[in-house]
């Protein structure tokens, strides 16, 4: 019987206007009301997560950045699990070497040192979740993101490794021309160790702690909860997704995943944009998976 759900968010939960169907947030309350709770897996960071949940009012725990911090549903930060400053440092020069605009999460927030190259870089992830979309729609909504999200715009990310009382949790990296560029960016990345370096779009990477997983932290939590793992379900749709997929009891693939992200699941739902989750949630119910 299924007692816990982890969710993706981007490409999964969330629909066409980055927000949660009516019919996903139904089919989460009907969850809930059956004693099985409920909780978001994202790559993306706290405020992020939270606006989206915010705007059908649903509380819940988040395993966010990956993997890298867990939050309870009161938003107190369960553990967090930084990238060394020295190899954040060596992923950085790699980065600069290749020309790809980065970002950086870090216990203090996200930074960026480009305002402009931040908005087409969040323009091109949305448009690979929402391929519909024309180029001038992808800009607006990014934008508007920005009002939503607090980042912080700075001459060099670099200054701040110097601070000791701040942890990198992710480094997310973009390219408009994708894996032929991030390839083998992202291969000479994983060679330097103890590194995880899986991508949420054609268009990124996202660099973790190997100990910052989706799978890994799903993990945990259903270890706190005293929940055995074949009594957890999961709904993913792309690379990042992959590790919760293979822990999990019970795993469905969105309709819009990528193919190979597919193979890892047991079931198959609809997209994101035909309310996907919820259709999931009620199968898992129904059919007791």
């Amino acid at each position: 019987m299924i007692k816990l759900i982890a969710s993706d968010m981007d490409g999964t939960l969330l629909d066409a206007h980055m927000s949660i169907s009516p019919e996903n947030a139904e089919a989460i309350r009907f969850a809930n009301d059956a004693g099985i709770e409920f909780m978001v897996a994202t790559g993306r960071n706290y405020q992020e997560a939270r606006a989206a949940l915010d705007e059908v009012g649903i509380d819940c725990a988040m395993i966010t950045l990956n993997g890298a911090q867990v939050f309870d549903k009161t938003g107190n930060s369960l553990f967090t699990v930084p990238i060394p400053t020295l190899k954040t440092a060596t992923v950085l020069d790699i980065l600069d070497q290749n020309e790809i605009y980065y970002e950086v999460s870090t216990n203090q927030g996200l930074y960026s040192e480009s305002q402009a190259k931040r908005i087409e870089s969040f323009a091109s992830m949305i448009g690979s979740h929402l391929p519909h979309l024309t180029y001038k729609m992808t800009i607006a909504m990014a934008s508007a993101n920005l009002e939503l999200l607090h980042i912080n715009y700075v001459d060099s990310i670099r200054d701040l490794l110097q601070d000791e009382t701040l942890e990198v949790l992710k480094v997310i990296c973009f390219h408009t021309e994708g894996p032929r560029v991030l390839g083998p960016v992202g291969k000479e990345i994983s060679e330097l160790g103890d590194l995880a370096v899986t991508s949420s779009g054609q268009n990124n990477i996202e660099v973790n702690h190997k100990n910052a997983q989706k799978g890994i932290a799903v993990a945990h939590v259903a270890h706190d909860r005293g929940i055995e793992l074949d009594d957890v379900m999961a709904i993913g749709d792309n690379f990042n997704d992959v590790s919760m997929l293979q822990v999990a009891g019970v795993s469905f693939a969105m309709g819009n995943a990528e193919i190979e992200v597919k193979d890892y699941a047991k079931f198959v739902t609809d997209t994101n944009l035909e309310s996907g989750v919820g259709k999931a949630i009620l199968r898992a119910i129904s059919e007791n998976l």
